[in-house]
């Protein structure tokens, strides 16, 4: 929204730097940081209040969460979308197809996750919605999202699969792209959402990867360093920077509220959403792949409940003493601040070899 000042630059020539996604995105990183830190602990106050017993807690998990983590509430992703959204209706380019179609189902995602959870906080149980109808909606918004995405990108490269640390290895899928591109976002949102069961362990990694693909969203969109890099151009997709930015943002102030011990849980609410976001903006970008490897902590989470899942029902017995992996670890004795500090090590690390496929080509 406030780019629009720089049109008047002739006039107040400081007025120009709202052009530069580069100063937008640093206001949208601010913004969304003090609307959390200001309106975080209002937030905090309604929905302990709205939810009595807070979230349920397995009983067939970790004992101690059962001491350390009554009572706390859920729905923490509406203090990370609240912030979100303003940071990026301010400070995006609202002209920009890219931006809606990520704030479409970045919305969409937290729809379906606020949903859920509040199934399960005025029930008091794990069951909340169906999975398969949750997978159903999901589907459907990334399907509408993938299309908008094609239809606004350019012909051939919009529904081609790229492959890093290859100049011009390109996989057209055709339409069979919208499936491709559905199953990203949808992956990625339930792969964040199994990660989410440790105060800090899903957004630190959720802003690590905020971080590196506003970074890949910029150069993409940039022609003169996407043509350095020998990495393709999508016109546009640099306004995503603003939205990374404020995902970013937002997640440094959840996590001063989150960090051990919680005083508020992400919930379905939030990790549905923001893992909405990041397959977004991976598909946006043509890095598809890069996210399977930035986002590799998220992927270790999800194959660790199908391989678990799976084990189970084919043979009876278990792989992990318990999925997702981050209480295997639990189980092994390692503390809940050595699980979740080593995670985000993890993260750090995938994120730095994802950086580098956009030189190694």
């Amino acid at each position: 929204m406030l780019q629009w000042l720089a049109d008047f630059h002739q006039a107040f020539p400081a007025f120009n730097v709202f052009r530069y996604i580069t100063f937008r995105t640093g206001g949208a990183v601010i913004t969304a940081l003090l609307f959390v830190f200001l309106f975080g602990p209002a937030i905090i106050s309604t929905l302990r209040l709205k939810q009595g017993k807070g979230q349920p807690i397995r009983t067939d998990g970790p004992q101690s969460h059962l001491l350390t983590k009554k009572g706390t509430p859920t729905m923490g992703g509406l203090m990370i979308l609240s912030g979100l959204m303003v940071a990026t209706l301010l400070w995006a380019n609202l002209e920009n197809p890219y931006v809606w179609v990520v704030l479409l189902v970045t919305l969409g995602f937290g729809l379906i996750g606020f949903y859920d959870d509040y199934l399960k906080v005025t029930k008091q149980t794990h069951n909340g919605l169906s999975g398969r109808a949750r997978l159903a909606i999901e589907g459907a918004i990334a399907g509408v999202a993938v299309v908008v995405i094609m239809s606004a990108g350019k012909t051939g490269l919009s529904s081609s699969v790229a492959f890093p640390f290859f100049k011009d290895l390109l996989l057209d899928l055709g339409v069979f792209f919208v499936i491709f591109g559905a199953f990203v976002i949808v992956g990625a949102g339930n792969a964040v959402n199994l990660t989410d069961g440790l105060d800090g362990l899903a957004i630190v990694p959720v802003m690590i990867a905020a971080g590196t693909f506003g970074l890949i969203a910029y150069l993409s969109g940039n022609v003169v360093f996407s043509d350095y890099l020998q990495i393709h151009y999508v016109a546009g997709v640099g306004e995503l920077a603003v939205i990374c930015g404020a995902l970013l943002g937002a997640g440094l102030g959840f996590l001063w509220f989150n960090a051990p011990p919680a005083q508020i849980f992400m919930g379905d609410t939030g990790s549905l959403a923001l893992g909405g976001l990041l397959g977004t903006v991976a598909v946006a970008t043509k890095h598809e792949i890069v996210l399977g490897v930035v986002g590799g902590l998220f992927v270790l989470e999800a194959v660790s409940v199908i391989v678990q899942v799976a084990s189970f029902k084919l043979t009876g017995k278990r792989v992990f003493k318990m999925a997702p992996i981050h209480h295997h670890f639990e189980q092994l004795g390692w503390t809940e601040p050595q699980v979740v500090i080593r995670f985000w090590i993890i993260a750090v690390v995938l994120a730095l070899i994802g950086l580098a496929t956009l030189k190694l080509r």
